[in-house]
């Protein structure tokens, strides 16, 4: 049996260790100096050997996956994309959209994406073949969320309720109107359907509100549908802007340009 003799200089091992110890696997580089207490140009050395020995993977500057003793000797490992975010963004995010579905176990779809809002733009991220798209809100629009856990680590996700909120803001990226229908049916006996509504009375975004209606008497919803009704329909928006906008009828009662059948919307009941 052929195994690599690999060696850990003091500083290298005393970082390994403590990361270790206290459960930090993704870590900054302010992290590195915290515990080394040595000059930036040594810490930037102790990094870049660990790196070449894989002990340490770089997903952005000055961050860093650990791979822990419990890797093995090649080194590899794979941290859950959650645990990376709070991280790389502080406080100041939440996931959403298909992410979000997916933690609460409302859709058994695995998305391929990692979806993040946040209220000032930045670039999307790929890390380990992951992509994680940032999806840019209002101060006003910035609400909704709760904390969430992943083994040690904690972070902000949408509560289920403004989940499917968002969803219904952005259809595209939660799976299109089936998937958001599908996921408030599987969660009906946790949603609080008031809260629901109120939250999309306060985003503000007036199709959100069409969205929610027409999909909620859908569902048999009735009494709560009724409370989102328009006084008067004006315009005419999509009910899934993310499929092929088709005109198949249009519903008088929502306002909605309706361009998926019913049937398909329910496809899954």
């Amino acid at each position: 049996m052929f195994t690599r003799n690999i060696r850990f200089g003091f500083n290298e091992s005393k970082l390994i260790f403590t990361l270790e110890r206290n459960k930090q696997i993704v870590f900054t580089f302010k992290d590195a100096k915290q515990i080394l207490r040595t000059s930036d140009s040594s810490i930037w050395n102790i990094i870049n050997g660990l790196k070449r020995k894989r002990r340490i993977r770089q997903i952005q500057k000055g961050l860093y996956l650990l791979s822990p003793a419990r890797s093995g000797i090649e080194g590899e490992w794979t941290e859950h994309i959650f645990t990376i975010v709070p991280k790389l963004l502080g406080k100041n995010y939440y996931l959403g959209f298909w992410s979000a579905l997916s933690y609460w176990g409302m859709t058994e779809q695995i998305p391929q994406r990692t979806y993040v809002i946040i209220t000032r733009r930045r670039k999307d991220l790929t890390f380990d073949n992951q992509v994680i798209q940032f999806v840019t809100y209002s101060n006003s629009r910035f609400f909704g969320y709760t904390q969430g856990k992943i083994g040690e680590t904690e972070f902000n996700v949408s509560t289920r309720e403004k989940t499917i909120i968002d969803s219904l803001a952005h259809p595209e990226y939660a799976g299109g109107i089936s998937e958001i229908a599908k996921a408030v049916w599987t969660a009906k006996d946790k949603l609080n359907i008031n809260q629901m509504i109120d939250d999309a009375k306060r985003i503000g975004i007036r199709t959100v509100r069409l969205r929610l209606g027409y999909l909620l008497e859908l569902l048999d919803f009735d009494k709560e549908s009724e409370t989102l009704l328009p006084k008067k329909p004006t315009g005419a928006p999509w009910l899934d802007p993310s499929t092929m906008k088709k005109q198949i009828e249009y519903s008088t009662r929502w306002g909605l340009r309706l361009n998926v059948p019913q049937k398909v919307i329910l496809h899954w009941r």
